[in-house]
């Protein structure tokens, strides 16, 4: 970690993409409250986030382009593209008006698609392999720092001020992100065209996943884990209400300490990268995660706010052993449709599991709902201990072949298809 800060192009970097997620955290949340403004409608409002998962849904795409053109010109170019996307929004003057909202929102979806996967390849060209770890915890230990304030700022300045200083400010943070970028001095040779079929190409990150071990049973493991985190979207309002009889304000406490939790393991994951290896660090975060939810069964608010925070805790530990993981194990030529392939296979059950949430928590009530989501984490937690020590046994040598023949031809081999 002490050496990362001291790499010019990662710091830009990583300073111009945090800069970007806090206009992004703002902006979101606030839309939904400008369309319930609007309204009058929390439908309306909800479908705010049906509209992002809409356009989320061209990743595949976004995989294909981040390993077909040069990052950096990609990113600059979507970038500055959302920025104009993103002052549509002042264009917005009432009820009538709300579609462009949603138009708007698909389109950041689709940007999101793009930007994800070529960032993430980007910085694994950026950061040497053994920084890498230092350079994912740094990441989320900001992201979710910002995640604290980024709520109360987009929803005070819409409150105080109107939606044009959000919006103004969201496309401000993407044109920092275009001089970031273009301030870099990293060079990228131009992919080489493998005259193959778009389609075929784009399932590579897929069949990438399936057949490097490590890779596959982590993401088993986190699909598991995402979800138990749909799952327990709509059990936040029911601990508060029925469990501590707390007024709604306090799912604030609790995401402060949830935050917090998150910030503690955001500063160790480094350390514990070194020590346990990325997927250990993975289950580690998915048996404390299965800690926090069943700590919020217990009616007592020093038992809800543990959990919390071991929730928040566990949260980035997955995260940095997952992106770590992938992106050492992943060749370059292949790191933008292998991180599209994950997000779409984590972006689906999770959003399915919430529906289903939504629905178990009036039947089954909450408590039997956290214990499930409880045991649903801690099974995930011990699937990806038990196989990923096999792995690790067995199955190096077979990934690190595999990343030679994408690398040499950038095709997965005829029997694995």
């Amino acid at each position: 970690m002490r050496r990362l800060p001291a790499d010019r192009d990662a710091r830009l970097y990583l300073a111009g993409q945090l800069l970007s997620s806090l206009g992004d955290s703002a902006l979101w949340l606030a839309l939904g409250i400008w369309i319930k403004t609007l309204t009058g409608s929390a439908a309306a409002a909800g479908l705010s986030f049906f509209m992002l998962a809409v356009g989320s849904l061209a990743s595949p795409l976004g995989g294909l382009l981040a390993d077909r053109m040069r990052r950096r010109p990609l990113l600059i170019a979507v970038n500055a593209a959302t920025a104009a996307l993103v002052l549509l929004l002042l264009l917005v003057r009432g009820q009538g008006q709300v579609w462009l909202i949603y138009a708007v929102l698909v389109g950041y979806g689709v940007s999101a698609a793009v930007l994800t996967p070529t960032q993430t390849a980007l910085l694994q060209t950026l950061v040497p392999t053994e920084q890498l770890g230092a350079a994912n915890s740094a990441l989320q230990t900001a992201q979710w720092g910002m995640r604290l304030i980024t709520p109360l700022l987009g929803a005070g300045l819409l409150t105080a001020f109107g939606p044009a200083p959000m919006v103004i400010g969201d496309a401000v943070t993407f044109v920092v992100a275009v001089l970031t970028l273009a301030a870099l001095r990293v060079t990228e040779k131009a992919p080489t065209p493998s005259g193959r079929r778009l389609l075929d190409e784009a399932g590579d990150g897929l069949r990438h996943l399936r057949h490097t071990p490590e890779l596959r049973h982590l993401t088993v493991a986190t699909v598991l884990a995402v979800c138990a985190f749909g799952l327990s979207e709509p059990t936040v309002f029911a601990v508060v209400s029925q469990g501590l009889h707390r007024p709604n304000g306090f799912l604030g406490v609790l995401t402060t300490a949830q935050g917090a939790g998150a910030i503690a393991a955001g500063c160790t994951a480094t350390a514990a990268l070194r020590r346990l290896g990325e997927q250990r660090l993975a289950a580690v975060g998915l048996a404390a995660t299965s800690g926090g939810f069943l700590l919020q069964i217990a009616p007592a608010t020093p038992a809800a706010l543990t959990g919390a925070a071991l929730i928040g805790a566990g949260l980035p530990w997955l995260m940095v052993g997952l992106t770590t993981l992938f992106q050492r194990r992943t060749p370059p030529t292949l790191m933008g449709r292998t991180d599209a392939a994950l997000t779409l296979a984590l972006t689906v059950p999770q959003t399915l599991a919430i529906a289903l949430g939504a629905a178990l928590i009036a039947v089954v009530g909450y408590q039997l709902l956290l214990l499930a989501i409880a045991m649903l984490t801690a099974t995930a937690a011990v699937y990806l201990h038990i196989r990923g020590a096999e792995a690790s046994r067995g199955g190096a040598s077979r990934g690190a072949g595999l990343c030679r023949q994408h690398t040499d031809g950038d095709r997965v081999p005829s029997e694995h298809t």
